[in-house]
């Protein structure tokens, strides 16, 4: 018997059960990643999703779940956004990239998370609006799971195993197995192995 099981009440997710593929989940399928770069085989598409200005740019792995109201959007050609294998993007989380942003295999992305690698200049001389933006990419490495309402800034890359707290906004790297919460996030606390 698994020593896991043996000490915590295990269930799998799942997320997947529900997912049937149907021909309107096919036709759907094919309408929102029609123009994208590439797409591994059974990425699921719920109702809303959609790819914006470059879907050229954008590039799924196999098992990708996108659930109701996701937005993806290179905002221009020269961006990328990569999501890997067997990652789920939450309900209404957006996605914005002018530079890259890569997600790894195996990441949860819970509902209303907000992934952004810009931002404006705020010299007080010039308007906001007309100031350039500065970007750096965003690496989320393989399973991490993002909770609701998480933000994540320019710049940053999230290690192997890492977990961001539900409404953290991540300003600053993430070491692998730790596990962020608050505004700006600061490590709480290490995911330990169970023996």
């Amino acid at each position: 018997m698994n020593k896991l099981k043996d000490q915590v009440d295990f269930q799998p997710s799942n997320v997947r059960t529900y997912a049937k593929y149907t021909f309107k989940h096919a036709l759907r399928r094919w309408w929102v990643l029609r123009g994208s770069g590439s797409r591994g085989k059974g990425v699921y598409v719920e109702n809303n999703v959609q790819l914006q200005r470059h879907p050229e740019k954008v590039s799924f792995g196999d098992w990708v779940m996108l659930k109701e109201g996701v937005r993806i959007c290179p905002t221009h050609s020269e961006a990328s956004i990569t999501i890997g294998n067997w990652t789920t993007v939450g309900h209404h989380t957006f996605i914005f990239s002018k530079n890259e942003i890569k997600i790894g295999n195996n990441c949860l992305i819970a509902p209303f998370c907000y992934l952004v690698d810009s931002d404006h200049g705020i010299d007080c001389n010039t308007l906001i609006r007309e100031q350039a933006m500065t970007t750096k990419p965003i690496i989320i490495g393989n399973d991490v799971w993002l909770g609701t309402g998480a933000v994540i800034t320019k710049g940053v890359t999230i290690g192997d195993g890492a977990v961001v707290a539900a409404h953290a906004v991540v300003t600053h790297d993430v070491p692998p197995n730790a596990v962020v919460a608050g505004t700006p996030a600061k490590i709480i606390r290490y995911r330990e192995k169970v023996l």
